[in-house]
């Protein structure tokens, strides 16, 4: 076979321009992100009100909200390698269906430990769903412009947590906490029928699974429809295909620091960002706040994660993520500090909440697209999925703790103060990761597949 007969899918998805097929996973990937957002801030909205109708003290809350983030843990571990090995369209249709059924479901509990058992089932979903659209559009999108697409892409994210924030009071006074989990099941399971017929798989993953030529050469056509079906007889992705158990691949051929270290920043910033977004309604409730601009204040702080990962997504692509990232997150600790102290002064508040969304929420955003960047495609979900398990564990942490320092007696401005440290940490982190691994930049595909 001639050097004419093979073509480098990487190449090609890397000088294609933007079209309809890679605004059509955008669009998609958005929305599932935007479902996911909203699904997982579910709970923190309708706690206070639930808490009141059962006459449960707010610190009860904290295994409830650890049980919805161990789900998004697990299924974040479970369900990114299964992508690696069974396609990323299939685990996000199964995600998708998951989240929805046990979203839905949410609205019929009357007991803490249903509420518990449902969020741990609904977290598996939404924790295999985000891994896998990130990969997807990673794959998709092309070298100059992959950080932003998938920032615009995750920035559905919390921007579904801002719709809920805005929505929430409204429902729930209108219909109950329960209404909250409906709108929250019935949308994913409406769109699964979008998803099955619109979305496609990822080419680079077809490549890598040996698919017929004639499949792979249809979706490059739609990509570029410059490139014939016919015009090759053979499509490539440069590197080894995946083999044996795909996260020891994580710690093999010099991966090691690189990925412990992206662990310790997802980690984090997960805890931080998912302390905030579950304590902040109560806790400034518990200030003295009205609950409407409590809640309110949650949605600022996605909004604020909105603009933070549009703009850091085009600073990551430009110039070096890591001192991007990691300085946004040493930023995020001062804003915090802010929200704590600021409680009494709602323009304060408000602003020193957006400036943490756009420091904590949007870098990781931005986390995102450089762990889909570092790894190669036949374990770019795996690689994604174990950096954001990780940080799931975090992210359970975080909001636990919040209900054990309120056990204790702190007042909310000391536990809010506290969310400052792991910000700093995740800044210090990055940029250790710097360090450690100089020559790593934020690099298209073809350059981590050669080894």
């Amino acid at each position: 076979m001639s050097a004419a007969d093979i073509v480098d899918v990487t190449e090609v998805i890397e000088q294609a321009r933007f079209g309809r097929l890679q605004l059509l996973i955008l669009v998609l990937c958005a929305w599932i992100a935007l479902l996911d957002g909203f699904d997982t801030q579910a709970i923190a909205y309708v706690a206070p009100v639930i808490a009141e109708q059962w006459g449960i003290a707010m610190a009860g809350f904290g295994p409830i909200f650890g049980a919805g983030l161990g789900g998004l843990a697990v299924g974040a571990f479970v369900l990114s390698p299964a992508a690696d090995r069974f396609g990323r369209k299939s685990v996000i249709l199964l995600s998708v269906l998951l989240f929805g059924i046990f979203a839905a479901v949410t609205a019929r509990a009357t007991t803490l430990n249903e509420l518990l058992v449902y969020r741990f089932l609904t977290g598996l979903g939404l924790g295999g769903a985000m891994p896998n659209i990130v990969a997807l559009t990673s794959e998709y999108a092309p070298k100059r412009m992959r950080a932003l697409l998938i920032a615009i892409m995750f920035c559905g994210f919390p921007l579904g947590s801002t719709i809920g924030g805005v929505i929430s009071a409204p429902l729930i006074g209108a219909f109950g906490w329960q209404a909250v989990f409906v709108v929250g099941g019935v949308l994913p399971l409406l769109t699964l029928i979008v998803l099955f017929a619109w979305l496609p798989e990822s080419i680079r993953y077809l490549v890598t699974r040996d698919v017929a030529d004639s499949r792979i050469a249809k979706l490059l056509a739609r990509l570029d429809p410059a490139i014939s079906p016919a015009a090759a007889s053979r499509y490539v992705v440069p590197g080894s295909h995946a083999s044996g158990f795909p996260v020891t691949k994580l710690l093999a051929e010099g991966r090691a620091s690189m990925t412990v270290l992206l662990w310790v920043a997802f980690f984090m910033n997960l805890l931080v960002m998912y302390f905030l977004v579950n304590w902040m309604p109560s806790l400034l409730k518990a200030s003295g706040l009205p609950l409407n601009v409590a809640i309110l204040s949650t949605a600022v702080l996605n909004a604020g994660g909105v603009v933070g990962a549009i703009v850091l997504g085009r600073f990551v692509d430009r110039l070096d993520p890591y001192l991007v990232l990691g300085g946004a997150y040493l930023a995020s600790a001062l804003f915090i500090a802010g929200i704590a102290f600021g409680s009494a002064n709602v323009w304060t508040l408000m602003i020193s909440t957006f400036l943490a969304g756009f420091g904590v929420v949007g870098a990781q955003i931005g986390m995102n697209a450089l762990a889909a960047g570092l790894y190669p495609t036949a374990i770019r979900s795996t690689g994604v999925g174990w950096a954001l398990g990780v940080g799931r564990i975090g992210s359970i942490i975080g909001p636990v703790a919040g209900g054990v320092l309120l056990g204790f007696g702190w007042t909310a401005q000391s536990v809010v103060l506290t969310a400052a440290v792991p910000a700093l940490l995740a800044g210090l982190a990055v940029i250790a990761l710097r360090r450690r691994e100089p020559s790593l930049k934020l690099v298209p595909s073809t350059a981590t597949l050669h080894h």
